[in-house]
């Protein structure tokens, strides 16, 4: 079994900041996370399973928790016969920035030499309540986070993957449902967020250069034009 780095490793605080690809599947945001992985010092890794958001949710048990919240605020120290014993000790601000870390370690794992790092995930759309909260916790916990959400014409993600198993009206509805709470809180954190949209980008590069002012990085229309030619390995049995 393949065992985890081993040398220098790279926590949550030894790197200049975090990208988050926020999409649904089959979004072109493959293709998006191949574009920043060819700036200089980024590496955005690919989907997790969602693994942080079981993370933060954790995370908010405790700070949702009013025991514990009424605990630290009496600021008393609990003995083994209170059936809280050590709540007063549990810090949400401390656990996150604990969470966090261990996420950038043992999943992102950044290598050497990398400034940014973060991920994509197409399943942020999965929890529409909490996912104004899911990004705070993200902004607040990973230093100079920011969200890149990626969107694709309806129709064309409807004939793609899996989704062409369904009826387009059924992805429609998830789509704009996504993409409405997507736009909510873009709208409401504009400093933190950027909309892109495959169908401009595939049909012109230059779409990808407020993306590059938006992260202060150089736009080298070359380097984009060698990116969008390259095939991606989730592309090669489709024909496209």
């Amino acid at each position: 079994m393949k065992s985890q780095k081993s040398g220098n490793v790279l926590g949550l605080n030894d790197l200049e900041g975090y990208v988050f690809i926020v999409t649904y599947g089959r979004s072109g945001s493959t293709l998006l996370q191949n574009m920043l992985n060819a700036i200089p010092g980024y590496q955005i890794r690919g989907e997790n399973n969602d693994a942080l958001f079981h993370l933060v949710k954790s995370w908010a048990s405790i700070v949702d928790s009013e025991p514990l919240r009424g605990l630290r605020n009496a600021g008393k120290e609990t003995n083994q016969t209170h059936p809280w014993f050590g709540g007063e000790n549990i810090f949400p601000d401390v656990y996150g920035a604990s969470l966090a870390d261990t996420f950038v370690k043992t999943v992102l794992q950044p290598d050497e030499g990398v400034r940014v790092s973060g991920f994509k995930e197409i399943r942020f759309h999965l929890h529409p309540a909490f996912f104004p909260r899911y990004l705070n916790f993200m902004h607040a916990y990973f230093p100079n986070a920011r969200f890149v959400i990626n969107t694709r014409d309806h129709k064309a993600v409807a004939k793609s993957g899996w989704w062409a198993s369904r009826s387009f009206e059924n992805v429609d509805k998830i789509l704009n449902l996504a993409e409405t709470t997507f736009e909510k809180y873009r709208e409401a954190n504009p400093d933190r967020c950027i909309h892109l949209h495959y169908d401009d980008y595939v049909k012109d590069v230059q779409a990808f250069r407020p993306l590059f002012e938006f992260l202060g990085e150089t736009f080298d229309e070359k380097v984009a034009l060698e990116v969008m030619g390259q095939r991606l390995e989730h592309m090669r049995g489709e024909g496209k």
